[in-house]
């Protein structure tokens, strides 16, 4: 790969999850409430999952057998992915421009049953590692080899039933799980540390038996880099977990700094300052 290319690369990634962030702000406009701090926290990630050569996807093909799976477990951050599954060709923008309305597919947290693309439900958090694994081994009955990939917020770590997973899929030697966590330090309740701590986090994955990375979840290079060389290791012989370093709402100084917008709605004036201040920050990153 040349300095240019990987350049062109970065750049791409950082305009999708722009995209992803401006695109967060106008379908909760419509929805008149929404999760903008959980959905901006992972903007680089879900943006260089599908637009970085990480995730083996079909345009226009949800349901292609082949595919990697994404699941994810802060099924509360959908509203980030649902621009990007329209613009894959999944769904059409008619569907995405009705997000939330009576008899529309696209809720607050996603239904695989209604909305291509999406490969597992959320709601209940904790669900989606065990879900996640039991595709890895589903595929070794079908004869496929794809990857499944699981996003997991921080304050979802509290659910027991993740750590049953995790000792799961090591025993298992689930190596094409990969789990993500989006480590922005802030669940519902308050700060993920004062709630139940969960450090030592990389400890705590490594005595599971994970082959555990940290990362800058903003920074796109760094981020790209991680997850494509988890993607494409084909010696690795257990499941992998990638911890990502994020921000609650990042790119909104007051959204990074005031837990309340875990859930929240802009009013017309603050949604545009919201916008203009993203626009800005991508600029400034150029």
């Amino acid at each position: 790969m040349t300095e240019e290319l990987r350049s062109q690369e970065v750049e791409r990634v950082r305009d999708r999850a722009l995209f992803v962030r401006e695109e967060t702000v106008r379908l909760i406009s419509i929805a008149k409430t929404g999760h903008y701090a959980s959905a901006f926290s992972c903007a680089e990630i879900f943006a260089a999952l599908y637009y970085g050569d990480v995730l083996n996807l079909r345009e226009g093909e949800p349901d292609w057998p082949d595919r990697d799976r994404f699941l994810m477990g802060k099924g509360h951050a959908a509203v980030g992915v649902y621009p990007i599954l329209a613009d894959y060709g999944f769904l059409s923008k008619e569907v995405l421009d009705e997000y939330t309305r009576l008899g529309n597919p696209l809720g607050d947290h996603p239904d695989m049953r209604r909305v291509p693309g999406i490969d597992f439900s959320s709601g209940s958090l904790g669900h989606a590692l065990s879900a996640g694994l039991g595709m890895v081994l589903g595929s070794r009955l079908t004869g496929r080899d794809f990857k499944v990939f699981v996003l997991l917020g921080d304050g979802e770590l509290h659910e027991g039933q993740i750590w049953e997973a995790a000792m799961s899929a090591s025993h298992h030697k689930a190596s094409n799980l990969i789990a993500i966590v989006d480590r922005n330090q802030y669940s519902l309740d308050g700060r993920v540390e004062d709630v139940v701590s969960v450090e030592p986090l990389v400890e705590k994955w490594e005595a599971f038996g994970w082959e555990t990375h940290e990362v800058d979840g903003h920074d796109v290079e760094a981020l790209l880099g991680k997850l494509r060389s988890v993607r494409r290791d084909k010696d690795r012989q257990f499941p992998a977990v990638i911890i990502a370093h994020t921000v609650k709402g990042k790119g909104v100084s007051f959204m990074e700094s005031e837990m309340g917008w875990h859930l929240g709605w802009l009013q017309s004036e603050d949604e545009k300052d919201v916008l203009e201040e993203l626009r800005a920050g991508r600029e400034a990153n150029r």
